[in-house]
């Protein structure tokens, strides 16, 4: 269970597991170094259309569309790509949520695609389900409804994964971590600001969650990530690092790929080529992202621009997001009251119940949305722990009250 207790620390902290064995290689600080690149946006755009023509020869092809600048770019070069290829655009629409499938029927109409909407009213019903196929204890599963729809129309689905990380989309992290920053902060202090920049992913009280069997420790989590700040980049090139070592390769590509091989898919994601993973990181950090604006993924900005209404690019961003306060609202509190009451990673000394009840109690008064986060990411954990662990949750249980 050492191995466990490990992987269940990281993902209620980070939520991504940095001890995950992973079949990518991890990014090192010598692949930030910037290299002068000439023709970039002839490179990258080129570099997405060579993978597009060399890995798809179907007729029908599924796509996820959330209509932010990743998915649409695809979809755009797709098009120009394959004319006559059927699309399938694969939108969802969160009750009580900020609905992205307006701009995404836009998108979906431009390039004629089938488009389909999952309409999810509660986003927590097939919890159990999406656990038993990740087999790790994991709230945000969205890709499940996602790949469950696309293999009804083909064997293979095209994502937009690796924009925010390869052309700098995290535009609410840099400014923070920017505007904290001070040249004279050691690495761990690097590391503290850069989880200070991740606060939906953990609460202030953080060590009181955990049971004496979890003997969790801060230090283990920085020690995960002081490496991407002990080197020669700049600031904005260290935080780079970091986060294409985080959710990207320890969260999204390893769970997304048993969802996939469950729906018995083949994944296609044209920005992820080794090509374009090894060109994007040694681009200067100024070309992905502008300081002053706030802007990122200017590049893909640029080429997208070239092939849709500018009104039709999305400023912000935007890809498959649930609000949790609003689901806590409807369906998270009933649901963690129920399965959290005599939970069994409270029996089996994994998280403290005296937080438990403490911090269940405040939510009544103050709904605060990092807390109503850790509940879910407690939820799936005591859900993960009854099918893998005491066995007494079969696999196709729905959470609804």
């Amino acid at each position: 269970m050492s191995e466990k207790s490990t992987i269940i620390k990281e993902i209620l902290s980070l939520r991504y597991c940095p001890s995950l064995k992973i079949d990518n290689e991890k990014f090192v600080s010598s692949d930030f170094i910037v290299q002068e690149k000439s023709n970039h946006l002839e490179y990258i755009e080129n570099s997405i259309l060579k993978k597009i023509q060399n890995e798809i020869n179907e007729k029908r092809i599924s796509v996820a569309l959330s209509g932010g600048v990743d998915s649409t770019i695809v979809i755009a070069l797709l098009r120009k790509t394959l004319p006559d290829i059927e699309i399938e655009a694969i939108s969802v629409k969160f009750a009580d949520s900020l609905d992205e499938t307006e701009i995404a029927t836009k998108i979906a109409n431009k390039f004629g695609a089938n488009q389909h909407i999952i309409s999810i009213e509660n986003f927590l019903e097939e919890l159990p389900k999406a656990i038993s196929i990740i087999k790790m204890p994991f709230w945000d599963t969205h890709w499940y409804h996602i790949a469950k729809t696309a293999q009804k129309f083909s064997k293979s689905l095209v994502s937009g994964d690796g924009g925010d990380e390869l052309f700098g989309g995290y535009t609410f992290r840099y400014k923070k971590f920017l505007s904290n920053y001070d040249s004279k902060m050691t690495p761990l202090e690097k590391t503290k600001l850069y989880l200070d920049c991740h606060q939906r992913d953990w609460v202030l009280d953080q060590e009181n969650l955990f049971g004496e069997k979890a003997n969790f420790s801060w230090n283990d989590i920085y020690s995960k990530l002081v490496p991407y700040f002990e080197n020669s980049l700049s600031p904005l090139d260290q935080v780079f690092l970091a986060d294409i070592n985080g959710k990207l390769l320890y969260n999204w590509i390893p769970l997304n790929s048993r969802f996939h091989r469950h729906f018995k898919l083949r994944a296609i994601t044209p920005l992820l080529s080794k090509e374009l993973m090894g060109y994007a990181s040694h681009l200067d950090n100024s070309i992905k992202y502008d300081q002053k604006t706030n802007v990122g993924k200017i590049p893909l900005r640029k080429i997208l621009a070239k092939h849709i209404d500018p009104n039709l690019i999305t400023p912000n961003k935007q890809g498959f997001s649930v609000n949790t306060v609003n689901l806590w609202k409807t369906h998270g509190e009933k649901l963690c009251n129920y399965y959290l009451d005599k939970a069994r990673i409270v029996q089996d000394r994994w998280i403290n119940e005296d937080w438990l009840k403490t911090r269940f109690e405040k939510l009544d008064k103050d709904l605060d949305v990092r807390y109503v986060n850790k509940f879910l990411g407690l939820l799936a954990f005591e859900i993960w722990y009854r099918i893998f662990i005491t066995k007494e949750m079969r696999e196709d249980a729905t959470l609804s009250m």
